[in-house]
């Protein structure tokens, strides 16, 4: 499901806002909001979660795909065992997708911002 702006959802489960509050080591509660606390989308974001080994990859795949038949063959088997060796990483994030995030003002008041959509339906 892709959420677009000005579209009601509410939340699908109990969703945890805040840890656990303490005063003088005593725990005296936390925020949530309940399942289905109604609200309006007001943004929504996708994103690119890249890690440090999607990018190395993305780097060193387009550097072997550019230069590899000019390279040095001990160099291009190199750059081919650690283009190889970070492909399951590069798969992995091929398989989740962009993250998308949203913005959503509950009927309450409260506004959740950065919010996985995943975590809502639609009303």
């Amino acid at each position: 499901m892709t959420l677009k702006a000005g579209q009601r959802v509410v939340l699908a489960a109990d969703t945890r806002l805040t840890d656990s509050a303490e005063v003088s080591g005593v725990v005296v509660g936390f925020l949530s909001l309940a399942a289905g606390t109604g609200g309006t989308v007001e943004q929504v974001l996708g994103h690119q979660d890249e890690s440090d080994g999607v990018r190395e990859y993305e780097r060193l795949k387009s550097l072997l795909d550019s230069f590899g038949r000019e390279m040095p063959t001990e160099s291009r088997r190199q750059l081919e065992e650690k283009v190889g060796s970070l492909e399951s990483e590069w798969a992995a994030f091929q398989e989740r997708g962009p993250r998308v995030s949203v913005r959503v003002r509950f009927d309450n008041g409260f506004i959740l911002d950065g919010a996985q959509e995943d975590i809502f339906v639609l009303a």
